[in-house]
Parts: C-alpha cells; sequence; structure tokens
C-alpha cells in the first residue's frame, strides 16, 4: 500500500530530521538516500517529479541535495511544508557541528575520525552508484538524450564549470526538439538572462560582527554552486583572503567536519561561525547561508510543472536532468578514486552495492554497520 499522497506536516519534520541525522557522504549520497526514501519506499513522488526538482535545485545557487528537500516539503505541503522539511534537515547537522565547534575552541583539534570516515567512505560509494542508476534509468528517455548525458560526462572529466555543463545540456536538448518542429517554433526557446556573477566585496577588511558575519554567509549562499569543495574556494576567499578573519588551518578543519558529520556540507558554516563568534556566530552564519536557497525554492518552485507544459521547455528540463546524473556519476567516480584505496575498502563498496541491489537493505544501517567496523578496526 502507497504512502498519502499528503504527509502530515508532523510526518515531514519526522522523517527529514532522520535523513538530517543519518545522511553521510555529501550532497550526491542525500541525493541517492531520499530517492531511496521518497521514491522507492515512501512513494510520495514518482521518479519524473524526483528527477524535475533535483535538476531545479541544480540550477540554482546553494546546497543542491538541502534545495531538493526544500522541493520536496513544498511539493507535498505548499509553504510551510517548505519550511518545515528544509530546516528539519538542517538543524540535526547544525547541532552536531556546533557542538564539535565548541570542543574544538576549548580544546583546540578535532576528534580523531580517520577509521569512521575510512569504512563509511566506501558504503556511501555505493549508495550513489545505485542512485546514478536509478535516476538514469528515469532521466535517458530516449537515444539522443543518452547521448548528451555521455557528452556532459566527457565535460565534467574536461573540467569544464557544473553550471556551463547544465546550460549546455538543456540548451542542446531544447534546440533538438525545436529543430523538429515546424517554423516558428524555435522562437519559443528565448529566455531571459540572468547574471550570476558575485557582487562587489560587501565590506573592507573590520573586526568580526554578527552583523558582517551575516552578510558574507548571505553573499556565499546567494552565489555558490556546487559541491562543499566549491564551497571551500568561496570561505577561503572571503575569511582568510579579503577578511583575514580565518587561517588556513581552521578552514581545513571546519571543511573536514562539514564532511564528516551527517547532513549538509554547508553546515561547515555553522562551524565557522561558531569559532569566530561563538553560539551566536554559529546561528547567525547557518541562517544567512541557507536563506537564499529558501528563497529560492519558495520563487522557483511554481515554475517546475508549468515548465513541463511547454515542449520546449520540457526538453530543456529533460536535457538539464540528464545533464544532472551525469554530474553526479563523474561525482560518484570521483569519490570512488579517493574512498577505495585498497581491498578492505573494495569489498565494503562491493558488499554494500549488492545489499543495496539484491537484498534491498537499508542504507541507514549499512552506514550504521561500516561506522562501527571502522571505529573498532581503528581504535
Amino acid at each position: 500500500m502507497s504512502a498519502p499522497e499528503r504527509p502530515s506536516l508532523r510526518e515531514l519534520a519526522t522523517v527529514f530530521l532522520k535523513l538530517g541525522t543519518i545522511a553521510f557522504g555529501g550532497p550526491a549520497a542525500h541525493i541517492a538516500i531520499m530517492e531511496a526514501e521518497f521514491v522507492r519506499k515512501r512513494r510520495w513522488l514518482s521518479a519524473e517529479d524526483f528527477a524535475d526538482r533535483l535538476a531545479a535545485a541544480n540550477l540554482i545557487p546553494g546546497p543542491s541535495s538541502t534545495e531538493l528537500a526544500i522541493f520536496i516539503g513544498y511539493m507535498k505541503r505548499g509553504w510551510l511544508g517548505l519550511i518545515v522539511a528544509g530546516s528539519s534537515f538542517i538543524i540535526p547537522a547544525a547541532l552536531l557541528v556546533s557542538s564539535i565547534a565548541a570542543a574544538y575552541v576549548r580544546y583546540g583539534s578535532l576528534p580523531r575520525m580517520e577509521g569512521i570516515l575510512y569504512a563509511i567512505k566506501p558504503v556511501v560509494i555505493a549508495i550513489v552508484v545505485q542512485a546514478v542508476w536509478n535516476l538514469a534509468r528515469t532521466a535517458v528517455k530516449t537515444w539522443w538524450l543518452g547521448l548528451l548525458a555521455v557528452a556532459c560526462v566527457i565535460l565534467n572529466f574536461l573540467n569544464v564549470d557544473p553550471l556551463a555543463v547544465l546550460a549546455f545540456a538543456g540548451l542542446v536538448s531544447g534546440l533538438f526538439i525545436a529543430a523538429r518542429k515546424k517554423a516558428g517554433a524555435a522562437s519559443m526557446l528565448a529566455m531571459p538572462g540572468a547574471s550570476l556573477g558575485a557582487g562587489a566585496a560587501i565590506a573592507s577588511a573590520v573586526p568580526i560582527s554578527l552583523a558582517g558575519l551575516f552578510l558574507s554567509f548571505l553573499k556565499i549562499g546567494a552565489v555558490v554552486f556546487g559541491s562543499g569543495y566549491v564551497l571551500l574556494a568561496f570561505l577561503r576567499a572571503e575569511f582568510i583572503t579579503r577578511l583575514h578573519w580565518l587561517t588556513e588551518k581552521q578552514l581545513i578543519d571546519a571543511v573536514a567536519v562539514g564532511q564528516f558529520t551527517p547532513g549538509p556540507v554547508f553546515t561547515t558554516a555553522t562551524f565557522v561561525g561558531y569559532i569566530l563568534a561563538g553560539l551566536r556566530g554559529a546561528v547567525v552564519a547557518t541562517v544567512a547561508i541557507f536563506m537564499p536557497g529558501f528563497l529560492l525554492v519558495a520563487v522557483s518552485g511554481p515554475l517546475v510543472p508549468r515548465i513541463r507544459r511547454s515542449a520546449i521547455a520540457g526538453a530543456i528540463l529533460d536535457g538539464v536532468v540528464a545533464g544532472s546524473v551525469s554530474l553526479m556519476a563523474v561525482v560518484a567516480w570521483q569519490l570512488a578514486r579517493a574512498a577505495i584505496v585498497d581491498w578492505f575498502t573494495f569489498i565494503l563498496a562491493a558488499a554494500s552495492l549488492i545489499a543495496l541491489a539484491r537484498f534491498r537493505v537499508n542504507s541507514v544501517w549499512l552506514i550504521a554497520t561500516a561506522a562501527l567496523i571502522g571505529w573498532v578496526t581503528h581504535a
């Protein structure tokens, strides 16, 4: 029996609090876990709806997996669902990162997590691979979308900017459909452009203030596309090069915390906020960096169904979906190269993939088991 089409706000909060607590591995893994939870397990979304929201999340600045959660909340319960889903996904990680930051400020170092990370990473790879396969089966509807997806993979390996890859995929797909229509259909492709460049620096180097902290993270949240590694570049430019508020070591430690804790990688901002201005700084930084994502989803959420009603706009969205799957595939490959470093990690990844695909073991149990193995073997 399928899950209800309109879950209660309490149910929405419960499931996203759970995901925010156990979603290790970064955006690609978060997307994989959400696909398993909402498409296959609860059946709240069709595979097509999920792929469309993923494509939309990839087209706007901010953390893609968090924005996907916000999209799902908006789709199921409107504005209240948008706030509940996004906040519930962010809060567990923000609280955990704040606790780690407090220990960091007091003791000057991070707890040793190498063993846990060593064992969790191969499991995350298996989760991502399964998600890429499931999404590809939905996204690659035709032979030319398949060719487009391959072209996007090649562009990614050539280090073309991810946003440019998605724009390329959407444009080529739209032009392909337009070329098959009668004269005049091509005019539907005209779309207003949008400036993606960051504005001028907000302020010169000044003593740390909550207002300055808020504006810095608000700017970053409004312009960052891509993964946590892209976020690292923005944080370095803002807080080391421009403001001189952080040291290189502090920034590296902040990104490490964002990587090994569950939930959004953007909670790196929570850590930075805490070490700069205590608990108030953590709250301010977290609210500021995630606020643009909530606003952008609120604006773009109602547009996705309308896009599907237009043949040309729908084709553009199909291309972006195919490009998004290609991005995930390349991320999976890059993560695998870093995570599968010996026979033990290879066996963990292979066993996890079999458990997921053949026996449909819940990814939460696989991650928990891997964490325990890593803790015991590296004690």
